[in-house]
């Protein structure tokens, strides 16, 4: 009997790698499930294999069990399918790049034995002394002048901080970008658009210092996450720096109007309480602010290139968000890329080696190489 309860909780597990999680606790689990699939497919191999229990529940907790088995190795025939595909289509959209012999999309075995684990270290900047807001820098392994990228963490633009997720700070580094992940005002102390003059301020600060950090000043890329992904947007849009070259979206909302008219589900997330925290009110009495802050309000002729890289199982900011982006890059012919990962959740980039980890890490990869001159 016990096993055959083992293999029923994992099975409703595995709806997880198909279906949004309900609500927030299982969100949690379901980068559990999708990210390190892995895990829980060796240890259905492992119940599969080791016969215990009553003989009379033999032959369902079986049948459920190799159902559970096949559920869970979606995310890994999906990753596969998706890595055939992905540079065939970085290039048709970025002709530039050379993509010969170059490191697959996703390897299935990096999922257990991970990617080299050596840090970065970095060191912390003031560069906001007035509202005390700091930056970890990440230099380039290499040295010398190189590109930035400026990371902007998640959080509901009202928690979060300059070391979340910093994996892949470290990964860019190595790759010889310089990084810097900045921390900004937050919500709802402060209103929009202040994390955008954080950006501003934060921009001034790196081409102030650009001698001593070895900066390369006019190859500026942005990079989000969720909330992140919004500001980051944002900011490369309305900003109209030059130096910006490209801006990255991870998972965040480019349709603030949009999202505020198609909240999240309520036992996931108050998305509507959140948006009203950070633009100062509703829909109906900050309008121009919710515009404003839509990336798809201020696509236009200057627009840098963008990445937009979303789960479609996310049930905190739906991929919709970056079909809308899409359809405004087209109008207005601006160059973009889109990955889309039918398993993946809000977050699923929480570990590099997943199926979601890899193949959102390579595709920033190569966008990085398109867009900035080393």
């Amino acid at each position: 009997m016990i096993r055959l309860v083992l293999f029923a909780v994992l099975f409703l597990f595995s709806f997880l790698t198909v279906y949004r999680a309900p609500t927030n606790l299982l969100w949690y689990v379901s980068i559990l499930v999708t990210e390190f699939c892995w895990v829980l497919i060796l240890l259905i191999c492992l119940l599969l294999f080791f016969r215990f229990g009553d003989a009379k529940f033999y032959l369902a907790s079986q049948i459920i069990g190799v159902a559970a088995l096949a559920i869970f190795s979606i995310p890994i025939v999906q990753a596969i399918r998706l890595a055939n595909q992905l540079p065939g289509k970085f290039q048709q959209a970025f002709p530039s790049v050379r993509l010969e012999n170059i490191e697959t999309p996703f390897n299935p075995v990096q999922m257990i034995t991970g990617i080299a684990a050596k840090k970065v270290t970095f060191k912390s900047f003031t560069y906001d002394t007035g509202n005390k807001l700091s930056l970890d820098f990440y230099p380039a392994v290499e040295g010398g002048t190189r590109p930035c990228v400026i990371v902007v963490h998640g959080g509901s633009w009202a928690g979060g901080d300059s070391q979340q997720l910093p994996e892949l700070n470290s990964e860019m580094a190595k790759w010889n970008y310089h990084v810097a992940s900045i921390n900004y005002r937050l919500a709802p102390k402060s209103l929009y658009p202040s994390p955008l003059e954080d950006v501003k301020n934060a921009l001034t600060y790196l081409r102030l210092n650009a001698a001593s950090l070895q900066i390369d000043t006019g190859n500026i890329v942005l990079l989000g996450r969720s909330a992140g992904g919004q500001i980051a947007l944002s900011s490369a849009y309305t900003l109209h720096d030059e130096s910006i070259k490209g801006v990255i979206c991870f998972y965040g909302p480019a349709d603030m109007v949009w999202g505020y008219e198609n909240p999240t589900h309520p036992l996931v997330m108050d998305s509507r309480k959140i948006m009203r925290d950070y633009l100062g009110g509703s829909l109906e009495e900050q309008r121009d602010h919710y515009v404003t802050s839509s990336a798809t309000e201020t696509v236009d002729s200057l627009t840098p290139p963008t990445l937009m890289i979303f789960g479609e199982n996310d049930p905190l900011v739906s991929h919709e968000h970056g079909w809308r982006l899409t359809k405004k890059l087209k109008a207005f012919n601006r160059p973009y890329f889109e990955l889309y990962l039918p398993w993946a959740t809000h977050g699923f980039d929480y570990t590099l080696n997943g199926p979601g980890g890899q193949l959102s890490t390579w595709t920033v990869k190569q966008f990085l190489e398109a867009i900035t001159k080393k």
